[in-house]
């Protein structure tokens, strides 16, 4: 079956540019494998009109919306190949069933790769997060960063306007004496013995517990973990990527477009600042610059 846009993830960036291709009156598939990158948080902050709502609750009332446009349509399943031919893409699911479009959207997301830490996974979403921009104003303190790589002195240096805070240098690097000064100007206290588990009734966090048997009480985890491209579709059609310091990032330019032509990139598979609002917004450009390749061409 073809279509004029195949948007490839179904989460608020792929949503956000469906929307507007529908509502160019394009016909439009939306391919989802239902796994936003956000499944695990309890409730969705930062985002405008939508502050406090659990992100489930945000896909279903897009959903609501965006299947009211005749030309939209949604299959569920995992895109498991993209390829590039005359007449545009075609895009394979693992089943098998195959679909063809002139344009195509990738809001693929990334995949996070959690540390291996005795009590972290079960907690990741809710007592062990990301972003403070999402979770810090909700976070329980005491506040503790562990570290992953030296990004994640940033990442400590924010933390301390949403509690006090601890960084857990976990042998992975020793702040030099710049950076020892900017953390004692920030109130941040440094613990080096590593962590050996985190305590407490998951997903709730109350301690961890350190390799020479301390315990120290802990509200909230902060960890920044490096990331992957949570789908291949990028790679086999030949996009360039972006390196930064978390992961790579498919190279897009203002408006979304790849480095393919007819193939445009949104949300977290597509910048190094991921955010909900970010992912919609850029969606939505995404969505615009699809349906604006289509009349004007690919060099508009």
């Amino acid at each position: 079956m073809r279509f004029d846009v195949i948007v490839v993830g179904g989460s608020f960036a792929g949503l956000s540019a469906a929307l507007q291709l529908a509502r160019a009156r394009r016909d439009v598939l939306v391919i989802d494998a239902g796994e936003p990158r956000n499944r695990f948080a309890e409730h969705s902050h930062g985002f405008l009109g939508h502050d406090g709502k659990p992100p489930h609750q945000i896909l279903a009332e897009a959903h609501e919306q965006l299947w009211r446009y005749p030309t939209a349509q949604l299959r569920q399943g995992r895109a498991s190949t993209a390829t590039t031919g005359n007449d545009g893409f075609a895009v394979t699911l693992e089943d098998g069933t195959a679909f063809t479009a002139s344009r195509l959207v990738l809001a693929t997301g990334v995949r996070d790769e959690l540390p291996a830490l005795p009590g972290l996974t079960e907690r990741w979403g809710r007592s062990v997060a990301h972003c403070p921009y999402c979770h810090g104003y909700e976070s329980e303190a005491p506040l503790g960063v562990l570290a992953l790589h030296p990004a994640s002195l940033h990442q400590a240096l924010m933390l301390p306007d949403w509690g006090p805070t601890t960084l857990f240098t976990h042998g992975v690097f020793e702040p030099d004496a710049a950076s020892l000064q900017q953390l004692r100007a920030r109130g941040l206290d440094v613990e080096r013995t590593p962590i050996a588990a985190l305590l407490g009734p998951a997903p709730r966090l109350e301690g961890v517990r350190l390799a020479d048997d301390r315990v120290l009480p802990l509200g909230t985890l902060f960890v920044a973990p490096r990331t992957t491209m949570a789908s291949p579709l990028a790679n086999q059609l030949g996009c360039a990527f972006d390196d930064g310091p978390l992961g790579p990032a498919i190279r897009v330019d203002g408006i979304g477009a790849t480095s393919v032509p007819g193939v445009f990139a949104a949300g977290d598979a597509a910048t190094h600042f991921t955010h909900a609002v970010r992912a919609a917004a850029s969606g939505a450009m995404a969505g615009v610059a699809a349906h604006r390749s289509l009349i004007f061409g690919l060099a508009a």
